[in-house]
């Protein structure tokens, strides 16, 4: 009997039983495919739709009413959406955008089809969202917007960041790939910003199959956009001064939304609060079963704020060594997946230390693509940038597992694996190669469990 107790609390990376034993079944699988999707999508199939544009316009429009915004543009992806965004907001040649360091690489590197830099600023290590107090001291007389990324579900500091925006006169552009239905204070994401992003792929919280989407209330950036890649909607276009070039997206893009992901949009929009209500409980239940454990803080608003992390994607706990004598995050994190659950170390790698941003000539200017169109006054002194919470993250941040469904007895297992491995930290320390090079990245994936069926953000 001792020699049973002994093995069941051993840890499963040195030979004790995995804490998780139940059937995840389908705890992890999204998104939630039912009869009402495949009917929508059959129904634009069979009718030879694909490419058409009433389905989507009705996807826009029960969208934008979602959020209460006036204009909603469907696009091909959220990449796709997102520099439609920035040429609506009039973002070109020598302008310069300031983004956060910390997040995937479309929040930011379509500023080099405009010609605008990207300006890195840190992140707040309790949100893992842009720090407001590195945001000022970047602003100068090029600087046209301060993009916002919700990072990991968790809503940024709105309301410091818009107050720096209303006093320099900036536009703000809140991506909320994602952070689907989360709020702010009670305020929805997406709607707070000049222009609110959102991706739309089968990864996210909010899925369509493939897709992006952006809302403004501003009618010059609604039809630059169309402008620029919907040239079948040119119909659409009022604005005396847009009018003549109307009949060829100036853009020379084509950026019409597939109708099956927009028909697969109108039957999510339904379904997706009663998910994302039931996520919420799921992802709350463990991380209170985890809140008290040493080494572990889970990133989630405080309960009394009135913010949400909405379909909770991509959820981070914060990860704390000197709890649990210096254990790397990378000899944790192997522990916990041998005991059956997800934990992948890291987050997103910081941008502005990737070639793209400090060296890559893109376009052939003889030159490094993000100071082509700046003098050189403007680029002395100033890259990289030093931005310390930013270089630091990935050894204290870790995926944890994203449950779809409230299902208790399983959760439990879950959290049993993190509360077994760091009670047990001192059985890792000895074998603790230390971090490993390649924590974190520019693309993440999704595992579940078994490491299977990864999802590309």
């Amino acid at each position: 009997m001792v020699q049973e107790i002994e093995r069941c609390n051993r840890l499963a990376l040195l030979g004790g039983e995995k804490s998780v034993a139940a059937d995840p079944q389908d705890l992890f699988t999204w998104p939630m495919i039912t009869a009402q999707h495949e009917e929508a999508v059959l129904k634009v199939l069979r009718a030879g739709q694909m490419s058409g544009l009433e389905v989507t316009r009705q996807f826009e429009k029960k969208y934008a009413a979602v959020l209460g915004r006036k204009y909603g543009l469907a696009c091909p992806n959220g990449t796709d959406a997102i520099l439609e965004a920035m040429y609506g907001m009039g973002i070109g040649v020598g302008d310069e955008i300031i983004a956060p360091s910390v997040t995937y690489w479309a929040s930011v590197a379509q500023a080099y089809t405009l010609g605008a830099t990207p300006i890195f600023a840190d992140i707040d290590p309790r949100t893992l969202c842009i720090d407001p107090g590195d945001i000022e001291h970047r602003i100068n007389e090029r600087t046209k917007a301060i993009i916002v990324v919700h990072y990991a579900g968790m809503p940024a500091d709105m309301d410091a960041i818009m107050e720096i925006a209303a006093r320099y006169d900036l536009l703000v552009l809140e991506d909320c790939s994602h952070a689907h239905g989360a709020l702010y204070k009670g305020r929805q994401v997406g709607t707070m910003g000049t222009v609110g992003a959102f991706s739309l792929m089968s990864g996210k919280s909010l899925a369509v199959g493939e897709g992006g989407i952006f809302f403004t209330d501003e009618k010059r950036i609604y039809e630059r956009a169309l402008l620029f890649g919907h040239y079948l909607r040119h119909d659409e276009i009022t604005l005396n001064d847009l009018r003549p070039y109307i009949g060829i997206p100036c853009g020379g893009f084509k950026h019409r939304m597939h109708q099956l992901s927009s028909a697969m949009g109108l039957i999510q929009l339904d379904l997706y609060p009663k998910q994302m209500a039931e996520i919420d409980r799921a992802m709350n239940y463990f991380c209170d079963l985890l809140e008290d454990t040493a080494g572990l803080g889970p990133i989630r608003p405080a309960n009394e704020s009135h913010t949400t992390k909405g379909g909770w994607y991509y959820p981070h706990f914060h990860y704390k060594p000197e709890d649990l004598g210096g254990l790397s995050l990378s000899r944790f994190s192997e522990a916990v997946r041998a005991e059956g659950s997800v934990c992948n170390p890291g987050c997103h790698k910081p941008l502005h230390l990737h070639p793209l941003f400090t060296s890559m000539d893109v376009y052939g200017h003889q030159k490094p693509t993000r100071f082509a169109n700046l003098n050189a006054s403007a680029i002395s002194g100033r890259f990289p940038e030093k931005l310390p919470v930013s270089e630091s993250i990935n050894s204290r941040t870790m995926e944890v597992p994203w449950f779809k469904l409230y299902r208790p007895d399983i959760i439990q297992e879950h959290a049993n694996a993190y509360k077994k491995v760091a009670k047990n930290y001192k059985a890792l320390l000895a074998d603790d190669r230390g971090h490993d090079d390649e924590i974190g990245g520019y693309t993440s994936f999704h595992r579940t469990p078994s490491g299977t069926d990864p999802d590309i953000q």
